[in-house]
């Protein structure tokens, strides 16, 4: 409100108290099963299939995963979450020495997730294509070529690592950041650390070694920052032919410096000033530490500059070595490559551990247990554990979406493979022990082209990830009210049925009041879902469609108005509750969401003193009543055909 204090005309905006309540997603999986690789105990969200093949690898014999996620996608899907699922797998890992004199464990490689297929990783190590050999080195990340007499597959190159931890080319960031294949960790407890030093290209020695003005270079120790040495004084009537005396002044005048930085070690400044082999200047720093350095450029005044006639700094051929150089890790001939978990402790390498993909197969407890790994996520709406037909497995699927704290998952069942005939869907349905409408089980599995190109016949393949792909395209396409089943939900990818049913034995997946959805071949049509009924034996929910329509609903709502929460519990609030819900309400009459030719034969909304008593007021409470009619899908379409008695 306005502070009224001078005369005139105040303009005020003023809600309207509509706050648009947007439709909730229905569309996105989650899949849970066997990778090649990828993390463990988490999901990852991906949007296509060539994400998951970088993150998880491939097709793998036996195990769907990958198949329900390409049929995800292939069927209209747009975005997944994916769980890798395994117990007891091992991280193939190597580590190798390094460069010192008594050489020490360097780094520990990693593949990137644990499994076997990390054996096929190797890693070249190379320091003299480094832009600064002294220093610095490059890894390339190669994979195995199962192809014989082939060379290696490159996956992944990196230049100009450094063994430094103050340095943005730092080899653990770098790596641990950017690569999708390995993980690198640096032993920490590595003492083959150096004073660093900047030292000269031999210098012609004979008559003076500086010129008249040449008496200032700039320096740079432990990342300090540059700053100059001012030679002046020190080498007042000193010998300049004299290569000690010079170094002596160095020495002298760097010692009288004092850190710029607090984090700057105070002994770094004590340097050592050293002729090496009689025509070599070393300037050494007095720290040791992996950020150890010395670095010599220029003065800014080339007249006055010292650096070059002493042949210091890079650019003037010296040699600047860091604290961390001989920390690197060996690249000698023998040992170019290194080869993850495959590999002897010979050479280079200290110790080794094969990848492994760990207990086989995975059993219910293992799938099961997973599904929490989505409790934190709240946009994932159908669940699926491709090719895995236990019903114990279906039974957990469907009390986790119940239990979910908004129950907003629909999850999507698959019969065992060698469940192939009526007799097998129709014990498989009677041995569900908790049915309810939160999911509905699928028959039979699909025939497809084996993806590997492994086998010229199709391969039998489950219907998880194809049903929630059609899901997702029927829900774009009509809306989640539409029943996804029918002549449009033909099945992209599929060559063939595991099993024909005949219209009889369909009718018979339908009863006991517990239903199969059948996936039938038309002429005409091709491979449609011919089902779409959930496993509950309440009427009111029996078909798919009104569930996830209330699932759709809940979810909504629910995120529409969390701004109530706190607002005075009175008329006002009310009216703006059924206002908001009401306009969402209508969007989706409007667009054919609902049973009924006019809004209040459609839906309700009432939130009032009725619903809400003074001593709901007094608890802190406001209650909402929402209804809606649901549109049912047309099952059973009766044709009632008579003669006509003929007249004139």
């Amino acid at each position: 409100m306005a502070v009224l204090t001078y005369p005139g005309v105040y303009v005020e905006e003023i809600s309207s108290g509509v706050r648009p309540i947007e439709a909730a997603g229905t569309s996105t999986a989650a899949f849970f099963g066997v990778a090649e690789r990828g993390p463990i105990g988490q999901v990852k969200k991906i949007f296509n299939f060539t994400e998951f093949q970088t993150i998880y690898g491939g097709f793998l014999n036996g195990y769907f995963l990958a198949h329900a996620v390409f049929q995800f996608f292939n069927n209209g899907g747009t975005q997944c979450y994916v769980g890798r699922v395994a117990s007891g797998a091992d991280t193939a890992t190597v580590t190798v020495l390094d460069l010192g004199t008594a050489a020490q464990n360097s780094m520990t490689l990693s593949a990137k997730s644990s499994g076997a297929w990390g054996n096929k990783i190797m890693v070249l190590v190379d320091s003299t294509a480094a832009d600064d050999p002294a220093n610095d080195f490059n890894l390339t990340v190669y994979q195995d070529n199962p192809t014989p007499d082939e060379d290696p597959v490159q996956l992944e190159a990196y230049e100009n690592l450094s063994m430094n931890p103050a340095s943005p080319e730092y080899v653990e960031t770098v790596i641990n950041t950017s690569s999708k294949f390995i993980t690198v960790t640096v032993n920490t407890a590595n003492s083959n650390q150096i004073a660093g030093y900047s030292q000269s290209a031999p210098i012609t020695l004979g008559g003076d070694l500086l010129g008249a003005n040449q008496r200032k270079f700039r320096i740079n120790i432990n990342n300090d920052g540059y700053r100059t040495v001012d030679l002046t004084t020190a080498l007042s009537g000193a010998d300049l032919s004299d290569l000690a005396v010079i170094g002596a002044a160095i020495q002298t005048t760097i010692r009288a410096m004092t850190p710029l930085r607090e984090s700057t070690p105070a002994g770094a400044y004590t340097v050592t000033v050293s002729v090496e082999s009689t025509n070599m200047l070393r300037i050494t720093s007095g720290n040791t530490s992996a950020g150890s350095k010395v670095e010599v450029i220029s003065a800014s005044d080339p007249l006055e500059n010292a650096a070059g006639a002493l042949r210091l700094g890079k650019r003037n051929s010296g040699t600047e070595v860091y604290g961390s150089a001989a920390m690197r890790p060996q690249n000698t001939a023998a040992d170019d490559f290194f080869f993850l978990g495959d590999d002897t402790v010979a050479g280079a390498v200290s110790a080794v551990q094969p990848g492994s993909d760990g207990t086989l197969p995975i059993n219910d407890n293992d799938y099961t247990n997973a599904l929490s790994w989505l409790d934190t996520i709240r946009d994932v709406s159908l669940i699926a554990v491709p090719g895995i037909g236990s019903s114990a497995v279906a039974d957990a699927g469907m009390n986790y979406c119940r239990n979910r704290p908004l129950a907003d998952c629909f999850y999507i069942a698959d019969m065992d493979r060698d469940d192939i005939t009526l007799e097998d869907a129709i014990q498989y349905r009677d041995d569900i022990n908790t049915p309810n409408s939160y999911g509905a089980v699928y028959f039979p599995w699909l025939k497809a082209l084996d993806p590997t190109g492994q086998s010229s016949e199709p391969i039998n393949v489950p219907p998880s990830g194809y049903v929630a792909g059609m899901y997702s395209q029927i829900d774009a396409k009509r809306g989640v009210w539409k029943a996804p089943a029918g002549t449009e939900a033909v099945l992209g990818g599929a060559v063939g049925l595991v099993t024909d049913l005949t219209d009889i034995q369909q009718g018979n997946l339908n009863k006991n009041k517990k239903s199969v959805c059948v996936i039938r071949k038309f002429p005409g049509s091709g491979i449609v879902l011919w089902g779409a009924r959930t496993l509950s034996s309440d009427p009111e929910y029996k078909y798919i469609p009104v569930r996830r329509m209330a699932i759709m609903l809940r979810v909504s709502i629910y995120n529409g108005i969390q701004w109530t929460v706190f607002e005075p519990n009175d008329q006002e609030l009310w009216s703006q509750i059924r206002l908001n819900i009401g306009s969402f309400m209508m969007t989706l009459f409007r667009q054919g969401a609902f049973q009924g030719s006019t809004p209040s034969q459609a839906f309700f909304v009432k939130c009032d003193s009725e619903t809400t008593t003074q001593a709901d007021i007094d608890l802190g409470i406001v209650n909402v009543l929402v209804g809606f009619a649901p549109l049912k899908p047309a099952e059973f379409v009766v044709v009632k055909i008579s003669q006509k008695a003929g007249q004139n």
